[in-house]
């Protein structure tokens, strides 16, 4: 509500986010400052990377996708059998040469059949897409475990190029300091992340950000615009920056931590939940998608599940609460004994002994107190919660939504 105005106006982040255009009603301060907060959570340092905000994860692989073949015109795209389908449309779209790599159970990259494939190409460069959370299981591809086959392989660092597909976890990765980080002080070349999901944006949208040395081959001037074409859209969604940069800015680093334990222990409840049920499931230890045995038709689409195969997955959000997980499992044990009926709200169990068993993992308590924030500082480091009044002080101050006189 508090930025809602905005919506009244066309705003179009045409070109390049880092040079402005001619077109005069855009959000690129906001653009700008939401990549400084991603370049600095993934350790990229300032004047070392270039990104924008995309319209959906899709193009954020499209995009660096392109820029591996521009670099490595005759490389060899590597992903798992598990990769988001856009990796392979790209391929196509590209008319690129890939290996589609086996998956462990889990959903992880096998890295002997990679090995395997990678040596009957020892001649060509590798293209490589690390999945940080693949699609249906919400399993992570060891950046390091890609870059030791690599160079097992004896293909050298100009010969390469690593792409991570961070579509939800990239977000969520960097407050999991428990487990083996994806960022740029590794050997990565470009990591994009969707706004839409883990941070609820109202519309599609994504990051991606990549070392500004890869983008050369993909770059040209564009006269009528007085700016370059980097993107893989001309005409791109102003908005989206918008509603990124508050997103971040109204909760704060402790907000997003906070969401992260709550996630986590949210999908650890709904796993053990169903397993006491004898239902079928899975959780990989750093994700949040609870992988379970496909149910009836009708419950699927009751309750929107995303399906492949016999299997269906729910994917545990901030969103998702202990009242809705409880009713999930009881609706599903019913489904699967063929007595399943929606329940109605007034029919919906007590769920205060399992709530008191999380209590703890309430965001509002790892809220800290709101304090002044100078708008152009969006720093992963010192980002903390501001107020609706505060957000709304900060946005009327700095009109960065500006219109063409």
């Amino acid at each position: 509500q508090e930025i809602f105005d905005v919506m009244q106006y066309s705003i179009n982040n045409l070109g390049d986010p880092f040079i402005e255009s001619n077109y005069g009603v855009h959000s690129r301060k906001f653009e700008l400052d939401v990549l400084a907060f991603f370049a600095e959570m993934w350790k990229i340092p300032e004047g070392e990377y270039w990104g924008y905000v995309t319209s959906c994860g899709t193009e954020g692989n499209l995009h660096s996708i392109l820029c591996a073949r521009e670099m490595h015109p005759t490389g060899v795209l590597y992903a798992s059998k598990d990769s988001h389908y856009s990796v392979f449309k790209a391929c196509k779209y590209y008319r690129m040469e890939y290996r589609v790599i086996d998956s462990t159970e889990n959903g992880e990259m096998d890295y002997k059949h990679f090995g395997a494939e990678l040596a009957k190409n020892k001649d060509k460069p590798a293209i490589v897409v690390a999945n940080i959370g693949t699609t249906v299981k919400g399993a992570v591809d060891s950046v390091d475990g890609i870059t030791a086959v690599l160079d097992a392989c004896g293909i050298p660092d100009d010969a390469r190029f690593i792409h991570c597909d961070g579509a939800l976890y990239a977000l969520m990765l960097p407050f999991m300091k428990e487990f083996e980080q994806v960022d740029f002080t590794k050997k990565i070349d470009s990591m994009c992340v969707s706004g839409h999901k883990f941070l609820g944006c109202p519309m599609p949208c994504g990051v991606v950000v990549c070392r500004k040395k890869n983008l050369d081959r993909v770059t040209q001037e564009v006269e009528y615009l007085n700016s370059v074409d980097t993107t893989i859209m001309g005409s791109r969604n102003g908005h989206a920056p918008i509603f990124l940069w508050y997103s971040l800015q109204k909760g704060g680093v402790d907000a997003l931590k906070a969401k992260v334990k709550l996630c986590h222990a949210n999908a650890r409840l709904l796993y053990n939940l169903l397993k006491d049920k004898g239902v079928k499931v899975m959780l990989n230890e750093r994700s949040t998608t609870v992988v379970l045995t496909r149910p009836p038709e009708k419950f699927v689409k009751h309750w929107q599940l995303a399906c492949m195969g016999d299997i269906a997955h729910v994917v545990v959000m901030p969103n998702v609460t202990v009242e809705k997980i409880v009713m999930f499992v009881d609706e599903l044990v019913d489904a699967f004994n063929g007595t399943w009926t929606p329940y109605k709200a007034q029919e919906r169990k007590d769920c205060s002994n399992v709530r008191s068993c999380f209590g703890s993992h309430t965001i509002d308590k790892h809220h800290t107190a709101p304090t002044a924030h100078p708008f152009h500082d969006l720093s992963f480091r010192k980002l903390r919660a501001r107020t609706p009044q505060q957000l709304n002080e900060s946005f009327n101050k700095n009109p960065t939504v500006t219109r063409s006189q």
